[in-house]
């Protein structure tokens, strides 16, 4: 018997039948890259309230950010968001845990200039590890976009590399099953 890509827990598509969610499919992961095993990512998780539902938990920020981080082209304009947002949500009340995180992961240049002027003691603490902020502290933007584009297409590398031993995985299993 050849073990199935599911039995590996690698990722299953489930097609909705429900006259409500018609057209829809759920894909859950059960791995993703340079994310944590299940376990640790529920203990992180955010709680979320949804009128009619009740509270749901889903990924937290950071979680997501790092499943975000793939080789799909339309992924990455949501990590800008999402960050965007947070900032914009949290910047007057920011732990320093947040403000860590921001500079760690925000893909936006003008935020990241404004975030370095604001606190330039931890963006220059948080430049060993993102050598790109250091363009963020001297104001030249241009070439901080440049760093986060070259940022972007060595995560989609890494994605590509990550996930193709997986999919010649399944491509065996599908073959194998006729």
């Amino acid at each position: 018997m050849i073990p199935s890509p599911i039995h590996k827990a690698l990722l299953i598509f489930q097609n909705c039948s429900a006259r409500e969610t018609e057209g829809h499919r759920i894909d859950l992961m059960t791995r993703m890259r340079g994310c944590d095993d299940f376990a640790a990512l529920w203990e992180r998780r955010a709680k979320v309230h949804l009128p009619e539902v009740g509270e749901v938990g889903a990924l937290s920020l950071p979680d997501l950010v790092k499943a975000k981080k793939t080789q799909r082209e339309k992924d990455w304009p949501m990590v800008r968001r999402l960050i965007e947002v947070d900032i914009l949500r949290a910047q007057d009340q920011a732990t320093q845990r947040q403000l860590r995180f921001w500079f760690e992961e925000c893909r936006t240049p003008s935020e990241l200039m404004r975030l370095a002027k604001a606190w330039p003691d931890l963006c220059r603490s948080v430049s060993a590890r993102r050598g790109l902020l250091t363009h963020a502290l001297s104001g030249d933007g241009a070439v901080l976009e440049n760093g986060l584009r070259e940022e972007e297409a060595s995560q989609m590398e890494m994605d590509r590399r990550y996930w193709s031993p997986l999919r010649s995985e399944l491509e065996k299993w599908r073959h194998a099953r006729g």
